[in-house]
């Protein structure tokens, strides 16, 4: 039986902050209150255990960053306010996975009568899967450097990659064998947001898309993010053909063997033997015609 990852929760309710956040330029001056609750998604089991209060989130410091953040910047928008304090709460906070944040103007100066308004958002860490491929040029430095730019974009941590192997070329044939790998990344990023961080390092190791499956100096693909199945025209998750190639599940099994496909409900490992026995019942196929 497998499911979504559970997480427990500790809760802080209206806690009253005085800063300085708003449209108009005397409530960046004046200031005036908020109140900000917060869920933070942990794993509480070895606190309970040991009651040990470093094994959990600190709900104390939490409360404490959180109105030093606010009090120390000014935003036009409450939306800005709770995106840039959830992403710094997640850098900052060991053991917390995931964030739901509540900020509550009370004072909204709308000219009618009103309790309060909110902006809440839900933000967390997120587990993608990349492969690296390249066939030109020092392909072992351009994979190098692809994980180390991977692991440099704000909200991304590398935390595991695979061996690099030598395959030959899919699609089209005519050009140089490849140097492929698959890294495991730990991430802030939307999926969105990810694929644009990638084609940038693309870009910025001289990849060029002019023919499809052509030669190229690197090759950043998204193969899984969380169990998410999306399609849209610039982006399918899972990969669309990751279960047919060779050198995706080759290195991605040496690193996330019993990594489930959402779709297919088959794990890493399965799929790789899948297309091992696809592609020795086609060799044996054609050595019989050919001995025919």
């Amino acid at each position: 039986m497998y499911g979504k990852e559970h997480f427990d929760k500790i809760k802080i309710t209206d806690l009253e902050v005085f800063a300085n956040h708003g449209v108009f330029p005397e409530e960046n001056t004046l200031g005036q209150k908020f109140l900000v609750s917060a869920v933070l998604y942990t794993d509480t089991r070895r606190a309970g255990l040991t009651d040990d209060l470093t094994a959990s989130v600190h709900y104390g410091e939490v409360c404490a960053f959180i109105d030093r953040y606010l009090r120390g910047h000014t935003f036009c928008l409450l939306e800005r306010a709770a995106e840039t304090l959830a992403e710094e709460l997640l850098l900052a906070t060991e053991g917390l996975r995931k964030i739901r944040l509540e900020i509550k103007k009370p004072w909204a100066p709308i000219g009618l009568p009103l309790k309060t308004v909110s902006v809440e958002i839900e933000r967390g860490w997120h587990t993608a899967y990349i492969a690296l491929g390249s066939n030109m040029g020092d392909r072992e430095k351009y994979l190098d450097d692809a994980v180390r730019a991977m692991d440099s974009i704000r909200g991304c941590t590398v935390k595991k990659i695979s061996h690099f192997i030598e395959t030959p070329p899919y699609g089209v044939t005519d050009q140089a064998d490849f140097l492929n790998g698959c890294l495991e990344l730990r991430t802030l990023l939307t999926p969105g947001e990810l694929l644009e961080e990638l084609h940038r390092i693309e870009q910025d190791a001289g990849r060029e898309r002019i023919l499809r499956w052509g030669p190229r100096t690197l090759d950043l693909d998204i193969i899984f993010y969380d169990d998410l199945v999306s399609e849209e025209d610039t982006l399918c998750i899972p990969h669309v053909d990751m279960h047919r190639r060779k050198f995706v599940l080759e290195p991605l099994c040496e690193i996330a063997p019993y990594k489930r496909h959402p779709v297919y409900g088959k794990t890493v490992y399965e799929l790789n033997l899948d297309l091992r026995g696809s592609y020795c019942q086609s060799k044996t196929s054609e050595n019989s015609e050919a001995r025919l």
